[in-house]
């Protein structure tokens, strides 16, 4: 798989420059806890960068966890559920926190609690402590994603994958008519 998997006319080559030097020095980057940050419309090709960035990371022998933000939240409260008879939160966390390079796509989709603030805080903050390394995606810009995620969250993130990369274009999941 290459960034030709970036077919869309709006991807910046400044993004996929960037990106194609990440995957060229993925054992570094990772070793130092480093990260992207992926922005942009919906279907713009985003999470299909971002994929490209954990597939290559797996096949350099790292470890990787792959959520949505919806489904990691999902599975976080999961863990509160003993008689399933799955992790404990303690277990997760440890694990989720463990793993090379996190890969949390839809940032920023989730309905905003104080509960869901608590738990991204909480994987970011320690992410960014054990300088873990961090793949995101995310439609909202910079000032949205604050707003719905809070700064500290999003100051952490920075540190962790720079400032967004943003990626502009059609949504290639939508087919467009022709114009007559």
């Amino acid at each position: 798989m290459s960034l030709e998997i970036a077919r869309n006319d709006g991807v910046n080559p400044v993004v996929l420059k960037v990106v194609g030097d990440f995957l060229a020095e993925m054992g570094p980057r990772l070793d130092k806890g480093q990260g992207l940050w992926l922005a942009g419309k919906v279907g713009a090709g985003k999470t299909a960068l971002a994929m490209l960035v954990s597939k290559t990371a797996l096949e350099a022998g790292r470890t990787v966890a792959i959520y949505s933000l919806p489904k990691l939240l999902a599975r976080v409260r999961a863990t509160y559920e003993k008689d399933l008879g799955g992790d404990s939160y303690t277990q997760f966390f440890d694990r989720l926190i463990s793993v090379d390079l996190l890969h949390v796509d839809d940032l920023g989709v989730e309905k905003r609690s104080d509960w869901v603030l608590e738990q991204l805080y909480s994987v970011v903050n320690e992410r960014y402590e054990m300088e873990r390394s961090m793949v995101v995606t995310t439609n909202l810009e910079q000032p949205a994603l604050e707003e719905q995620i809070g700064e500290r969250t999003v100051s952490r993130l920075i540190e962790i994958c720079g400032p967004p990369l943003t990626i502009d274009g059609e949504d290639l999941r939508y087919p467009r008519a022709p114009a007559y």
